[in-house]
């Protein structure tokens, strides 16, 4: 009873698995792939911060615009006085409020500092550029990280089909040799032999299904998906954009690249912190205001315990007489700067044209290997029918079939990897250029 139970389950999970088996199935093209990596990703999520960061400083710089108003008190107790002779002969202690207290409301403004305001607020929105720069090449890192990732599963899908459809062709090979057999045309080691080819290829299923099950699940982790997700790649195996040459992608690169965009970037904030420390070498002007109310009165005699109150407005001039020659040498600093963040902007721009090259040519590369591995691929073939056809004929023995089965195998995966490298290449070259 028992036995009938397990049979009938079986059957029952056989005939229809969604019952038991609950995985979610997701088709997904690498585009797509790396548009959740962007969504889902931690570290990307720290780098936004860096942004709002950047953005909340340039709000807290234009508040300099505004005036600066400060609001004191203080309340005291007043000690009688003292007043002595000029010649110390005599004194005479006077008595005193001792209960004191003083507010008083001051605001100032900066008139004019060499446009010291502005130039800091301009400072503040290029290191709003550098944070989004930032951001930028940190989503292609991780797009092409996931990418990686997807094309390698990719691989380990096509290389499962490769081995399957070998393993039916060797299937219906042993079902031939066993007709052989029981005709007594082969021996038994030839049989044996034909168990051994498809139990070689189980073991190159298996552990192709157990990396696509760890890719699958790094590739979860990192789209944000429920880690049962199945992921089916969708992404098309042909060539991308063949026919435009180096020179149009080394162009998109000097344009696109975050890297030679942080460059510009920080020449010109270079340029904008000589221009700050210009702005020492003149005054600053500022506009004040304010009310202040004091008691007791105390110059007097006798002293008064009432309020005195009075307000001021006007203008204050200052300027600091050492930066004549401290501003000189801050000067020459900020150019020196300057002179790096060129010579940086050199080398970034030779490091990308030569990753640019360098992928330029792996990718034209990878096509003309898929070309020359596909030949490769249908020359195997064909040699496989041939020692087919010859040993159903037994004019080629067991050994000769296995060998030209696995120059098959081996051919159709080399072409199944060609293909995925192509689609790599591509990717590669996308990111050199800042653009994938």
């Amino acid at each position: 009873m028992a036995k009938n139970i397990k049979t009938v389950l079986s059957l029952v999970i056989a005939v229809f698995p969604a019952l038991f088996f609950s995985q979610d199935r997701k088709q997904m093209t690498a585009e797509e792939a790396a548009g959740l990596a962007v969504q889902n990703q931690q570290q990307l999520k720290v780098s936004a911060w860096n942004i709002d960061i950047a953005k909340q400083n340039t709000a807290l710089v234009k508040l300099q615009k505004l005036p600066n108003i400060t609001a004191s008190t203080s309340q005291f107790y007043l000690g009688n006085a003292l007043v002595i002779d000029k010649d110390f002969s005599n004194s005479t202690n006077v008595p005193m409020p001792h209960y004191g207290s003083s507010y008083a409301v001051q605001a100032t403004q900066l008139i004019f500092k060499g446009g010291l305001v502005n130039k800091s607020i301009e400072m503040a929105g290029l290191r709003e550029q550098l944070s989004e720069l930032d951001l930028e090449k940190n989503k292609l890192d991780v797009k092409f990280l996931v990418i990686s990732n997807y094309l390698d599963m990719y691989k380990t899908v096509n290389q499962q089909e490769v081995f399957q459809n070998n393993k039916k062709l060797a299937q219906e090979r042993l079902k031939n040799i066993q007709k052989f057999y029981q005709q007594g045309m082969v021996t038994r080691n030839e049989v044996i032999r034909g168990e051994l080819a498809i139990k070689n290829l189980d073991q190159g299923i298996l552990t192709l299904s157990n990396n696509r099950k760890i890719l699958n699940y790094n590739l979860n982790m990192a789209l944000g998906l429920p880690a049962d997700t199945e992921i089916i790649p969708i992404e098309k195996l042909e060539n991308k954009e063949t026919g435009i040459g180096m020179d149009y992608y080394l162009s998109l690169a000097h344009e696109s690249n975050p890297l030679v965009k942080s460059a510009h970037t920080n020449i010109s904030v270079a340029d904008k912190n000589i221009e700050i420390i210009k702005t020492d070498k003149m005054p600053a002007i500022s506009g004040f205001g304010g009310y202040a109310l004091q008691r007791p009165i105390t110059t007097r005699n006798p002293v008064l315990d009432m309020y005195s109150g009075g307000w001021q407005t006007g203008i204050s001039l200052t300027y600091n007489i050492d930066n004549l020659y401290k501003t000189k040498e801050r000067v020459k600093l900020g150019e020196l700067q300057k002179v790096q963040a060129g010579d940086v902007l050199t080398l970034t721009e030779q490091n990308i044209d030569m990753a640019v090259n360098a992928a330029y040519v792996k990718y034209q590369e990878s096509i003309q290997q898929a070309d020359i591995l596909n030949d490769a691929k249908k020359l195997a073939e064909e040699n496989y029918k041939i020692t087919e056809a010859k040993y159903l004929n037994q004019l080629a023995v067991q050994a000769e079939m296995i060998d030209a089965q696995n120059q098959k195998l081996q051919s159709e995966l080399d072409y199944s990897n060609a293909e995925i490298n192509v689609l790599y290449q591509y990717y590669n070259l996308l990111k050199s250029t800042g653009t994938l």
